[in-house]
């Protein structure tokens, strides 16, 4: 029996050593020209971008763009560009910086 424990232990130890390393993330907070500001958080393998909006946590799936990146969800729209980053608000429309 205890040959059993011995080689669970070293088994976990295996694999609590082994784990990989957390997922990238990148958090951005940005300042829009309206007076606007959101966090912005980006998480490897998720292709939404999610966005904490006016005090509501959203997540916005990536849509087709000719150039940059788009996200969009609930008349939440998300465009960045390497010319910037724009957030519009139903028509509403501000451009915004990363700080």
């Amino acid at each position: 029996m205890r040959r059993w424990t011995f080689i669970t232990l070293i088994g976990a130890m295996g694999i609590m050593l082994g784990q990989p390393p957390a997922l990238a993330q990148t958090f951005l907070n940005y300042h829009c020209r309206d007076g606007s500001e959101f966090v912005l958080a980006m998480y490897e393998y998720d292709r939404r971008a999610h966005v904490q909006l006016d005090g509501k946590a959203v997540a916005l799936a990536r849509r087709v763009s000719v150039s940059g990146s788009r996200y969009a969800n609930g008349g939440i729209t998300l465009r960045i560009t390497k010319a910037g980053t724009t957030l519009k608000r139903g028509k509403r429309s501000t451009e915004c910086t990363a700080s």
